[in-house]
């Protein structure tokens, strides 16, 4: 828009320059001008030829003195150049208006030669300069320019003094008029065009500002040499100011080109260097760094309470992961542009990082009024998004914290929000305002972690076994690992309370290949203690199944254990099947090794029918869910009913978990489930239990 302006101002003044050079044309022809105007106007033109002299200086001065440090090769040149026009201009204003200036004579045969030669300096020089590619000079090439042009100026002038009595008039000859006259300002035309195209593709303002400057010359010179030989008149006096506006604008030109607009270039690149230390690169948001600045402003001014909402995207790894960063990316994007749309003076959005956005309420009344607010916000949100033409729906958690009743600084009340929306999904609710237990569970998290990074190294772990009992036999033909943690201080464990934790600090990958060879270990032991073998079942984390080298993992722990791979079922779930294809070749890898592949908590994912089919996959296993309420509940009857049917029609193995009754028991029976695991046969036990009550010995 800028540039566009340029060329219009170019266009304006350069037609205003050319009615105005008319103008003074026909003026200048005109007799009616009272007696003593020719003093009037040699006066007005050497006032002009001192203009000249003034700002050739202060170009050579921009060049030569100023900005030292941001010298380029147009600056340098262009000082040399007016350098030279500078002292012609004078010569030439001296012997026009009859001063002898530096030993020459005045006259109009040597103005003449004086103003031919500035004037092919300028047209010849300008495009030299800035046609070119521009680029940064040392101060040594300064130097020698400077002594070299100056010296050049010195021998120059020395010989025009010496033969200035046998010079011609440039006027009196044909050749030389049609030099003056067209030749000069042709070259100035010339000169502007080659300016435009070698700035073609993008013309800077200070090009135009150049490209102006070449056009008054050209019309400064038709106007200085319109009638040649004659008294002073008006079209010379005009042309000479042209000259001088023209330097002018150069002046201004060569600053905006060499200094002022890297100045700009520069200040821009640091805005825009502002611009991303404070804003988040994908949605543009303001980020983290920005929000602690204008928090930390709030609580100190501010004299309404403040309140910082975090805000979470629920499964967003799991989007992530099945569809690809790219629609992660589009979401956040979306979801960023929706918060901002709901936001107004006193709810600032910001991009935390990952998947989390927080908001900042300022100007409440009370706590009730934060709370109202934000819920109001979670509740504004359109679930919906659009992702490469498909509608996923998706759901928000929040934390907050309120200035001053849960925190005093900018960081506590960051920290309290983060607490307060991890405890709301860790609850399974959307909203959750914090509250002072939250710190206290988070550092016994925190304390827990760092337990489980040495439980370990102390065989603080161990595994129990639950049986799996054929339902036609009574039989047991199988059995579940599960790993149990005896923590030193706390006691016994539940699983509930360390698997999450574990998934989520990512200690459940050594945790879980501790797991899997130590199951692995039991049940070699047992085959070679002369037990009847049976397959053991070990879960698989989604982290764990995520590994691209979990097919060689395996593998070698069953070499390492010496066991067979038809005696280990590794137990997936649906939820590891959402990305079909990573699955499929995961499963396939596993599959080759010989191993069983079973189904876990079937029913409670998102499986798609069609692909399942398409899994190679041994067994499923009926979630504990379905079974518990499937003598009270149709609904669930109905579903244990349909995955036996379904896995008899896939040739699938079916084991049902949770069994605890009879009627459970012979409901299965009736679906002709194959297998059962629950409380009613046994609830997990240590190896010794199970290698006492329910393995059986091979006949000797």
């Amino acid at each position: 828009m800028r540039i566009r302006t340029e060329e219009q101002t170019t266009i304006i003044q350069g037609v205003i320059g050319l009615a105005a050079m008319v103008g003074v044309v026909r003026l200048s022809a005109w007799n009616g001008f009272p007696p003593g105007m020719d003093a009037v106007f040699q006066t007005l033109h050497l006032l002009a030829g001192l203009m000249c002299l003034a700002v050739s200086f202060a170009i050579f001065a921009q060049g030569w003195i100023l900005f030292i440090d941001k010298l380029s090769k147009q600056r340098l040149y262009t000082a040399v150049l007016f350098a030279m026009i500078g002292i012609l201009d004078i010569l030439y204003a001296a012997s026009h208006g009859d001063i002898q200036l530096l030993g020459f004579e005045p006259g109009g045969t040597l103005a003449s030669w004086f103003l031919v030669i500035s004037h092919l300096l300028g047209a010849l020089g300008m495009p030299r300069i800035f046609a070119s590619q521009d680029h940064q000079i040392l101060g040594h090439q300064k130097i020698a320019m400077f002594a070299g042009v100056g010296l050049l100026t010195l021998v120059g002038l020395l010989v025009f003094n010496r033969y200035q009595g046998s010079l011609p008039s440039l006027f009196d000859l044909e050749l030389g008029l049609l030099i003056i006259r067209v030749g000069i300002p042709l070259l100035y035309i010339l000169a502007a065009i080659a300016i435009l195209y070698r700035h073609r593709t993008e013309r800077p303002p200070a090009i135009m500002t150049v490209t102006r400057a070449l056009l008054f010359m050209a019309m400064g010179h038709v106007l200085m040499t319109y009638s040649p030989g004659n008294a002073e008149n008006l079209a010379q006096v005009v042309g000479q100011w042209y000259m001088g506006i023209s330097y002018y604008i150069v002046l201004k030109g060569v600053y905006r080109l060499t200094i002022e607009e890297p100045m700009r270039g520069k200040q821009l690149a640091e805005a825009q260097m502002k611009h991303m230390a404070y804003h988040d690169d994908l949605t543009g948001l303001p980020n983290l760094r920005q929000m602690k600045e204008q928090l930390g402003e709030l609580l100190v001014f501010s004299q309404a309470s403040t309140g910082v909402a975090v805000i979470n995207i629920d499964r967003f790894k799991a989007i992530n992961d099945s569809l690809g960063y790219s629609a992660g990316d589009k979401l956040l994007t979306e979801l960023g542009s929706r918060l901002s749309a709901l936001g107004g003076p006193q709810q600032r959005v910001y991009r935390m990082g990952d998947d989390e956005f927080a908001v900042i309420f300022s100007e409440l009344s009370d706590e009730a009024a934060a709370e109202m607010r934000a819920k109001q916000l979670l509740a504004s949100v359109d679930p919906a998004v659009l992702i490469d033409d498909t509608e996923y729906h998706i759901s928000l958690s929040m934390g907050l914290s309120i200035f001053p009743n849960d925190g005093d600084s900018v960081n506590q009340m960051i920290q309290c929000a983060d607490m307060a929306v991890h405890h709301a999904k860790e609850h399974g609710v959307d909203f959750m305002r914090y509250h002072a237990a939250m710190k206290q569970r988070t550092q016994s998290k925190v304390e827990l972690e760092n337990d489980m990074r040495k439980a370990l190294e102390r065989e603080e772990f161990f595994l129990e076994f639950q049986p799996q009992i054929s339902l036609d036999t009574g039989k047991m033909v199988g059995m579940e690992a599960l790993v149990r943690w005896n923590h030193p201080k706390r006691g016994l464990l539940p699983p509930s309370e360390f698997i999450p934790l574990a998934e989520e600090s990512g200690l459940i990958v050594p945790l879980g290949e501790w797991v899997l060879k130590t199951a692995c270990l039991y049940n070699k032991k047992w085959q070679m203690d002369g037990f009847e073998p049976v397959c053991v079942s070990v879960n698989l984390s989604m982290r764990q199944f995520r590994q691209y080298n979990l097919a060689e993992h395996v593998d070698a722990i069953l070499r390492e254990v010496g066991l067979e791979p038809r005696y280990l079922e590794l137990e997936v779930t649906e939820s590891m099947t959402y990305d079909i294809e990573t699955a499929l070749d995961q499963l396939h890898r596993l599959k080759r090794l010989g191993i069983h592949i079973s189904i876990d908590d079937f029913g409670t994912g998102y499986s798609s029918l069609y692909y399942l089919k398409s899994l190679p996959i041994d067994r499923l296993k009926i979630d504990r869910a379905f079974v518990k309420e499937v003598m009270y509940d149709g609904n669930d009857a109905a579903i244990v009913s349909t995955i036996t049917t379904m896995a008899h029609h896939l040739k699938l193995k079916v084991t049902a978990e949770g069994v605890e009754n009879e009627e459970q028991l012979e409901f299965l029976k009736l679906q002709r489930c194959h297998e059962g695991q629950g409380y009613l046969f046994s609830k997990p036990v240590p190896a010794g239990v199970l290698e006492s009550e329910f393995l059986s010995r091979l006949a000797g």
